[in-house]
């Protein structure tokens, strides 16, 4: 792999599909000797929709089975630990592709939680979308490589997104579209924090039973087992911190909000309002 460094950043140069490099962080740290304390994938997005975007988001397949196949990547049931620089980059992204002129034909935005690779370390996608005609895009490239620029410090030494665990909430994100936009809402306010971001199909519920019209019994799926893993994930990103969960209310019919915010209950995680995370 051909690759570039610039004080404690390493740009590795891959030729194979990001997907399918499982444990990168482990293996370049095994053969070079160079710790790796966080890893951030850049990449090209693509949506049905076709829309112009610049996006980030964490990593994983929490949702899936073991004896399920991801499609994308990424070991059945697993959720990477998000890089804390998830919240704060969406911000200094929207700034300069503001100041670059970008806007308002790019969206800038989260992304749920999706797809692999398999990695150790916190991590995190920056992409650029969303078809072939906006990947080559010579002024949303130069708006992310801006993003890596300042963000990790190699303008002034100044960078952004560092947790420094000192009781912070985290916003961890149940429910809602890909797009995350209720999370969003509440992550685009200076000092949020965010770690996983659980879209409605992360989250798979088997309808329960109905007895007199009532929900009736436990309500089966991989959904509790998502929110688990994806809690615990965001917990190890942001050590010292309160991760919080955020619920999309409308997202949900009342047999699964009800279900979810018992399980919380159970697991003891908070559940917030948006004003619980300013």
């Amino acid at each position: 792999m051909e690759s570039f460094t610039n004080r404690n950043v390493r740009l590795l140069k891959h030729e194979r599909s990001i997907i399918a490099e499982d444990d990168l962080d482990q293996r370049w740290q095994e053969a070079t000797g160079e710790p790796v304390s966080g890893v951030i994938f850049l990449s090209k997005h693509t949506a049905v929709s076709n829309r112009p975007a610049l996006t980030v988001h964490p990593i994983g397949v929490p949702h899936l089975r073991e004896d399920e196949t991801p499609p994308q990547g990424g070991t059945p049931g697993w959720a990477a630990i998000p890089n804390p620089r998830i919240g704060p980059w969406l911000r200094l992204m929207q700034k300069i592709a503001a100041e670059q002129g970008l806007v308002p034909e790019f969206e800038i935005t989260l992304e749920a939680t999706h797809h692999g690779p398999v990695t150790s370390t916190p991590t995190m996608f920056v992409e650029i979308g969303s078809t072939e005609e906006y990947w080559g895009r010579q002024d949303a490239a130069q708006a992310v490589a801006l993003v890596l620029w300042k963000g990790l410090g190699l303008e002034d030494g100044n960078d952004v997104g560092s947790w420094q665990g000192n009781g912070e909430k985290v916003l961890l994100g149940i429910g809602g579209g890909h797009y995350a936009p209720r999370h969003m809402d509440i992550v685009i306010k200076d000092g949020v924090w965010v770690g996983h971001l659980l879209s409605g199909y992360s989250l798979p519920m088997d309808t329960p039973s109905q007895v007199n019209g009532k929900t009736s019994g436990e309500v089966a799926g991989m959904w509790k087992h998502c929110i688990k893993v994806s809690y615990e994930a965001t917990k190890a990103a942001f050590p010292g911190g309160e991760v919080i969960a955020h619920l999309d209310h409308k997202s949900f019919k009342g047999w699964q909000k009800n279900a979810v915010t018992s399980y919380l209950q159970e697991e003891n995680i908070r559940v917030g309002k948006p004003s619980d995370l300013f």
